[in-house]
């Protein structure tokens, strides 16, 4: 500066000094403005990050939401159906589902197919898997009636329905059919029957080689499971035997015996609460429990059974007979323990662990 005053005349010295202090004040300006806006940006990240936390919790909040809705309409989109076989209490068993389905908030509806025939025509079938996949006001819903299996899958179906059903020993159900066709029972006393007026008994029918005891007319149980096929009609088909087996391990989520009835209807609450809570209490105290019941049944002599057993076409309904009781009784093993003499259903016996990864 010795050197400016020695050489800058004072006005230019003036002039300098004004030009250093403009430029010192915007640099301060310009510094200040930097800061401001620094702070401005500092604070709108804050807020961003705000908003995305709180956008977060709001679609886990949604997703927490949406799941608990989609169980709720997973439970409330269920269809159950009960392709009964007549004579192994189905009536009992399905009384029950009807005096359940106003306090568990269910459909109940009744397939009634012209002359009881179990065998749906394709465009039956068609429509019968639109009706039970597609009529969502009837959803959650148990159809029932005397139908064929019928595989869901065949028709492009993602979600199939949950089948149940119950079997009975087939000499105890034919005879109870052979009385049912000529003196009814006690649900309907006054409905005249196809055979009334025949007082021939089992026995007398077995021992003339009568046609309506005939080993032949055993052959129902494994049509039954086996399907909508031309060889599960033909009677004595090994085939139809083996088909009916595969469906009942993997296309049935449990089928009962008539002579362990409770125990299937227990089951069943257990697994199926949405349908049948309430269902074991009903049952053992419910007026409707046993409702049907054959009239004038006659237990068969020894040599009537013996003649039966004979068969072929018994051996193969028995053999499916003891598979699906072996399979219900391993169920029930894994399901049911007895303490003091009454029955009771295990607790939850899995729990989840090492959950990752952590949160």
């Amino acid at each position: 500066m010795g050197l400016l005053r020695v050489i800058m005349p004072p006005k230019l010295q003036l002039l300098a000094l004004l030009a250093f202090a403009v430029a010192m004040f915007f640099l301060e300006n310009q510094i200040q403005k930097l800061e401001e806006s620094r702070g401005k940006l500092e604070r709108a990240i804050a807020r961003h990050e705000v908003r995305e936390i709180e956008q977060r919790h709001t679609q886990d909040g949604l997703r927490e939401r949406e799941a608990a809705a989609a169980l709720t309409n997973s439970e409330d989109d269920l269809v159950i159906i009960y392709n009964r076989v007549p004579k192994t209490a189905s009536t009992s068993f399905t009384n029950i589902a009807y005096d359940l389905c106003g306090k568990n908030h269910y459909h109940v509806l009744h397939i009634n197919t012209t002359k009881n025939n179990p065998v749906m025509s394709i465009q039956d079938q068609v429509r019968f898997v639109k009706n039970v996949t597609e009529w969502r006001e009837m959803k959650p819903a148990i159809y029932h009636g005397h139908v064929s299996f019928l595989d869901f899958t065949k028709f492009g179906v993602k979600r199939k329905p949950i089948y149940i059903n119950l079997i009975r020993d087939p000499i105890e159900r034919l005879v109870s059919y052979y009385y049912f066709l000529r003196f009814g029972d006690d649900y309907r006393p006054g409905l005249r029957r196809r055979k009334q007026g025949d007082k021939k008994t089992f026995d007398e029918c077995v021992s003339a080689g009568g046609s309506d005891c005939a080993p032949e007319k055993l052959w129902l149980q494994i049509p039954f499971f086996c399907g909508h096929y031309s060889e599960c009609w033909n009677v004595g088909s090994q085939w139809a035997l083996e088909q009916a087996k595969y469906n009942l391990v993997n296309e049935y989520m449990l089928v009962g015996v008539t002579e362990e009835l409770e125990d299937f209807v227990m089951m069943l609450e257990a697994a199926l609460p949405r349908f049948f809570r309430g269902a074991t209490e009903l049952y053992k105290t419910g007026k409707k429990s046993h409702l049907r019941r054959t009239s004038e049944k006659k237990p068969p002599t020894k040599e009537s059974i013996a003649k039966l057993q004979q068969s072929a076409i018994w051996k193969m309904e028995n053999d499916f007979y003891e598979f699906a009781l072996e399979q219900f009784q391993f169920v029930r093993a894994h399901a049911v323990r007895e303490k003091d003499g009454e029955l009771y259903m295990l607790a939850q016996n899995f729990f989840y662990e090492k959950i990752y990864p952590k949160n």
